[in-house]
């Protein structure tokens, strides 16, 4: 549960006319992760033309469904084999011939759409012509003396637009308004139509384009329109018949293409990583956790009874890099998986970090918002939205208990500091002692992220960088002794001598590994060593400090409280309780997302920065898409 599970690389050599029932059984042992690789004697990728036909054919296959509907629940049989090339080719090629007969009643279908959208428009503008009941052909003749527009513009305007229009004997009349724009007709004389232009154009004025449909009388227009919906619905009825018939023909041979594609995937998916192949052998490589070895040979002797070889081995050095990282979470630990995923990925042998940080994290959210009353509300209503937000609603869960734990050792119950007597301290009446507390957990997260590093290192063979850098074992040497030193200078302890040793001892070994690493000329390395190792000690110190926020989160919790408490105080019965609630809705909404956010932050700047990388791969095993996978 701390470190990725240990994997062996398989390389799985068959005849390559079985690669595609080795892939499906890879895929139902739900183990494999493809990955790049192959012996070099192997140079052919045979399952890069699979794939190509694959895609084509799922393509195909998705619009058809788009166009005929779903063909329902998809369930592969056990026994069922995967297609061969030829056998995926020859489905390619019908579902080519189906989508050839469905094309045309797939652009009859669009263009009734078309005439359906085009028929609302026409619907939407005559419902304005009808209140004008003239005939439109005869108002809007070129050739006539009396120059007519149709638009609209806003009706702040109108009254000025009619004013400056009747010096130039033009006349509007409204006929419609929607919203805040007026619909209206502006006649005049067509000697003078072009003189108008600007002032339309001042007030806002839009042309209202009028279609040849309704060039008419609106009456003779409206039963044009309703001939016309019903021709079209007609045409709808007799393509739905269409439809229909192209489903009952052809839908259960697409039920069928859609279990063979589906069969067909894992070794498509395969190929992405790359399947090798020489003349009649190919490669499928991989990662499998080494639990699984004996489950793996068992699934393969069973299927191909002795018909392939299968190279074991675990990763080299040089390849940790690119091994994917599998670790197994139990339920309760599952919710926090994404918040640390969120940071990074763990390199393959690297320490997982989602333990500690579901442990420490909900430690800093419970000091910094302790109160049993908050506590309970946020596990309740986290509770409450759990089949909304599903599994991190149990992160709230969490949250909110660890509040309550913690309202118990303040004292503390929605603000309220005398209700309960406190089973530890009370951050209010004792400051001082939580801050030495936030600042002394710091200094043990700080040195457990170091030994965490220390190991990191170790056991990604930097053992020069385990032992010497600033984040090794001389950086914690340091960090000891001077935590030592300032412990002892605050009379807690009376150890400088022996810290300052071991502080100086420390930095001199940290300073001298930068130099021998630094490759550059003597000043330019002079100045790296003297730049990292002074920023050694003011990161390690300055992220020290960074964990008073802790105490100051906890005193400010309080501070809100009473600040609510006090306003409160000066109101009435009624509006007394109205601002206690309010005022205790706005702490756990506002104080506990910012208590959430720093807690977070604590974990991922001043832990998993020192310690965890976050660019590992995650193991992804080969699946099928539908059916039982």
């Amino acid at each position: 549960m701390l470190r990725p599970e240990p994997l062996y690389r398989i390389q799985l050599v068959l005849l390559a006319s079985e690669a595609q029932d080795a892939a499906l059984a890879l895929a139902r042992f739900g183990a494999f992760n493809p990955a790049p690789g192959g012996a070099e004697t192997l140079a052919q990728t045979p399952a890069a033309a699979y794939r190509e036909v694959w895609l084509e054919a799922e393509a195909r296959l998705a619009k058809l469904l788009a166009q005929c509907g779903d063909t329902g629940a998809l369930e592969l049989p056990p026994d069922a084999e995967a297609p061969s090339l030829a056998d995926l080719e020859e489905l390619n090629a019908w579902l080519k011939d189906v989508w050839t007969a469905c094309l045309d009643c797939h652009d009859a279908t669009q263009r009734l759409d078309e005439t359906h959208a085009r028929l609302a428009a026409l619907e939407d503008t005559l419902a304005r012509l009808e209140r004008l009941d003239v005939d439109l052909g005869r108002l809007l003749r070129p050739d006539s003396l009396l120059a007519v527009r149709l638009g609209s513009l806003p009706a702040d305007n109108v009254r000025r637009l009619n004013e400056a229009l009747a010096l130039s004997g033009h006349v509007l009349s409204r006929f419609d308004q929607s919203g805040d724009q007026v619909y209206a007709v502006i006649a005049g004389p067509r000697a003078r139509h072009d003189d108008v232009r600007g002032l339309l154009a001042q007030a806002g004025w839009r042309e209202l384009e009028l279609p040849d449909e309704l060039r008419t009388h609106p009456r003779a227009a409206r039963g044009w329109l309703e001939s016309e919906r019903q021709r079209v619905e007609m045409q709808s009825g007799a393509q739905c018949e269409v439809l229909d018939g192209l489903r009952g023909r052809f839908g259960p041979r697409l039920h069928e293409a859609r279990q063979r594609l589906a069969l067909a995937h894992p070794l498509s998916e395969a190929a992405r990583a790359g399947v090798r192949g020489q003349g009649g052998l190919a490669a499928l490589t991989g990662w499998i956790p080494k639990r699984r070895l004996a489950a793996l040979r068992a699934t393969l002797d069973a299927r191909f009874h002795g018909r392939y070889w299968l190279d074991l081995r675990e990763p080299g050095p040089r390849e940790v890099a690119d091994v994917p990282s599998l670790v197994r979470y139990p339920a309760w630990l599952a919710p926090f998986v994404p918040l640390v995923k969120s940071y990074g990925v763990p390199r393959y042998g690297e320490f997982d970090p989602a333990l500690p940080f579901a442990f420490a994290w909900l430690l800093l959210f419970g000091a910094m918002f302790g109160d049993v009353g908050h506590g309970a509300v946020i596990a309740l209503v986290a509770a409450g939205l759990a089949p909304r937000l599903g599994r991190i609603a149990w992160v709230g869960v969490a949250a909110g208990a660890a509040s309550m734990v913690f309202g118990l050792l303040y004292g503390s119950v929605f603000g309220y500091e005398t209700l309960i007597e406190p089973l530890w301290l009370s951050p209010l009446h004792d400051p001082i002692r939580m801050l030495m507390l936030a600042v002394g957990f710091g200094v043990g997260f700080i040195v457990c992220t170091l030994l965490v590093n220390v190991w990191n290192k170790a056991a990604a063979g930097h053992a020069g960088e385990a032992l010497f850098d600033s984040g090794g074992l001389a950086g914690l040497a340091f960090y000891l002794g001077a935590v030592g030193v300032v412990a002892s200078l605050a009379g807690a302890a009376d150890l400088v001598p022996q810290a300052a040793w071991l502080a100086g001892g420390g930095l001199v070994v940290v300073a001298v590994f930068k130099w021998t690493e630094t490759r550059a000329t003597p000043g330019e390395r002079a100045l790296v060593t003297a730049i990292e190792t002074l920023e050694t000690g003011i990161g390690l110190f300055s992220n020290t400090l960074s964990f008073m926020r802790v105490a100051a989160f906890s005193l400010n919790h309080v501070a809100l409280a009473l600040a609510v408490f006090t306003l409160a105080g000066g109101l009435g019965a009624a509006g007394h309780w109205i601002a206690i609630v309010l005022g205790n809705v706005v702490i756990m909404a506002l104080e506990g997302a910012i208590v959430a956010i720093q807690a977070m932050r604590l974990m991922y700047y001043e832990g998993f920065s020192r310690f965890f990388n976050g660019d590992g791969t995650e193991f992804v095993p080969l699946r099928i898409v539908s059916g039982e996978g």
